[in-house]
């Protein structure tokens, strides 16, 4: 490695010869549209089997309606703006590119740190719930079943990018079938009665039978509806690994968004709607419940939704690993994160990227504490949520000539809907839980004491994410040296 070294006036940047790239590879056309389409549904689908529901409990189910709608428009404005973003940046950095080219180096890693906050700790607290499903079906539960499907979901991704993202493919179109049976299921059971049979909060500003905790519980109810749509936003992070990134990554994103838009729905309508929002609103399995109040506990269909439910949530704990990974191997390629993460294998797999944060997820899923980790999880996206659309707008106004193989439709009016809302669901978190924050501060305060104490001075000059800026940095070298050399000849 060579170690010729540039500054600017907040970074310094190390170059290194091509064994280190060559040591950092991905497999490149893994992924077709399809495929990216899948791992976007994936990513998402265990929120529609538990977890929204609790929005029910905090704003009825007039407060969870608005509150989805308002999340639906966030995300899907959002993955119309990244769409543009991931065509024109595709690396496997994602979002974390996009904000280092609009924002430079502190920006960059700041929005990195979000989107693994979210992804470092999500699958943690997914393998809690895991937990609970195996407990229903064969009486186990605990450490050992933590460490199972840890060590058997990263033991697939270590065989290599393609194998693992057609077995995701396959559990999720497991997860897809058991919804659709749920919905046969509930249609004939639906009574729009049955969604506003929760106590009206008398006491609340604007209390009614459609609002029973008033407007506030719209506010309370984000957090649940993001639940819905959360995590959707990390198929960029497969960028490196797409046939044609620039026409697969928006085809990809856009089709996950407009099938999860349906699946929330569906749910949020048929579950309640069938069996009763104020039964729905603290249920552990909301699916499962509801078609178990309309056929009875030991029904086929219930019994159906029940097992392959597990489906679901292995189907975004496995794709949330591949995310996580994605995501500490371009940070670490970069020099933000140690470098010694990014290193690929024969089989182009960044093997201690999902080693390393997979072991610290499963420590954390010994706490128990899976509310307390989604909602940390939550956190990290909206913040990151907020940085990636502000990087859409950024980059249109200071970039206009930067190639975009795909361009979202209503440009930056678009992503200025996606901003706004990303920062009233981030402040909607604080109504959830306090400790959350706290925290998630303290994550921060460490990796950003990382970064301003070591790393900031130690990035890669040649990886994708910074090769750009090390051109410009040399560039007006070279401009200052032609401006001195006259005025000393």
């Amino acid at each position: 490695m060579s170690h010729s070294r540039t500054s600017t006036t907040s970074v310094d940047y190390e170059s290194v010869d091509e064994a280190y790239l060559d040591k950092r590879k991905l497999k490149k056309g893994a992924a077709g549209w399809i495929l990216l389409a899948s791992l976007g549904v994936s990513y998402v689908i265990s929120g529609d089997y538990a977890g929204w529901n609790f929005g029910l409990a905090a704003g009825g189910f007039g407060g969870m309606l608005v509150a989805t709608i308002l999340m639906a428009i966030m995300y899907t404005a959002m993955v119309l703006s990244i769409a543009e973003l991931s065509s024109s940046l595709p690396t496997a950095g994602g979002g974390y590119s996009f904000a280092r080219r609009a924002f430079g180096p502190w920006g960059g890693y700041v929005t990195g740190t979000a989107i693994l906050l979210e992804y470092a700790i999500a699958p943690a607290a997914i393998a809690i719930f895991i937990g609970g499903y195996v407990n229903e079906l064969i009486g186990l539960n605990g450490p050992l079943v933590y460490a199972v499907f840890y060590a058997v979901f990263v033991g697939i991704h270590l065989w290599g990018a393609g194998e693992a993202l057609k077995i995701m493919m396959g559990i999720t179109a497991l997860a897809v079938i058991a919804i659709l049976v749920f919905v046969v299921g509930m249609l004939p059971h639906f009574d729009p009665a049955n969604l506003f049979d929760i106590s009206v909060n008398t006491g609340a500003l604007g209390a009614s039978a459609f609002l029973p905790e008033g407007f506030i519980g719209i506010w309370g109810a984000l957090p649940f509806a993001i639940w819905l749509f959360l995590a959707v936003e990390g198929v960029p992070l497969a960028a490196e690994e797409a046939g044609d990134p620039g026409r697969d990554m928006p085809r990809g994103i856009i089709t996950a968004m407009l099938v999860l838009l349906v699946f929330g729905a569906c749910v949020l309508l048929l579950a309640p709607g069938g069996a009763g929002a104020a039964a729905m609103s603290e249920h552990a399995a909301p699916l499962v419940g509801a078609l178990q109040a309309v056929y009875g506990t030991d029904s086929w269909a219930a019994g159906f939704v029940n097992l392959v439910g597990l489906a679901g949530l292995i189907a975004s704990f496995f794709s949330i690993i591949y995310g996580y990974s994605r995501q500490t191997f371009a940070l670490s390629r970069a020099g933000y994160l140690p470098r010694w993460l990014s290193v690929t294998g024969g089989r182009k797999v960044p093997f201690l990227a999902l080693i390393v944060p997979g072991a610290i997820g499963f420590l954390l899923s010994l706490t128990g504490k899976g509310d307390l980790m989604i909602t940390m999880a939550v956190f990290g996206a909206t913040i990151s949520y907020a940085m990636m659309t502000l990087s859409h707008i950024l980059l249109r106004r200071r970039e206009p000539e930067l190639e975009r193989p795909y361009r979202t439709p209503g440009g930056i009016l678009t992503s200025g809907v996606a901003f706004v809302l990303a920062i009233v669901a981030f402040l909607s978190t604080f109504v959830v839980s306090v400790e959350a924050a706290l925290w998630s501060a303290v994550f921060y305060a460490i990796m950003l004491a990382y970064f301003g104490f070591y790393s900031r001075h130690h990035l890669v000059a040649q990886a994708p994410e910074e090769e750009f800026e090390a051109i410009a940095l040399a560039e007006r070298e070279l401009d200052e040296q032609a401006e001195t050399s006259p005025k000393q000849a």
